[in-house]
């Protein structure tokens, strides 16, 4: 192959390595999802992710949670239900009623709806 056609399929390589590079990036989080990353690493990550206090039973992982039709508990997946599930509790999981403020509660709900990325 000669310089002259090694340099064009060199430039087309590279062009394709990157188009294919940034089909596989992450979409930034919005800022509301953002604020939900940080309230979830901050109040939910510590038993759903780490599982740190060493529960017996651990807790489901919450990681596309809103995939599914149903929730782990078997309640359905809408925003309404996790809401609830979340501010009241459920089995072993502690209510978080008073510790979340509406906005804060919907930043939650946006950050679960992107699977936890």
């Amino acid at each position: 192959m000669t310089f002259q056609r090694t340099v064009p399929v060199l430039i087309i390589s590279a062009v394709l390595a990157l188009t294919l590079a940034s089909c596989h990036e992450t979409p930034a989080l919005t800022p509301q999802q953002a604020e939900g990353k940080h309230l979830y690493e901050v109040r939910c990550a510590h038993c759903h992710e780490d599982n740190d206090l060493a529960l017996k039973k651990v807790p489901p992982n919450l990681h596309a949670v809103f995939n599914s039709t149903k929730l782990p508990s078997g309640a359905q997946a809408t925003d309404a239900d996790v809401r609830h599930v979340v501010l009241a509790g459920k089995g072993m999981m502690p209510a978080f009623n008073g510790r979340f403020d509406d906005a804060q509660m919907s930043a939650l709900l946006a950050y679960l709806h992107t699977g936890l990325r």
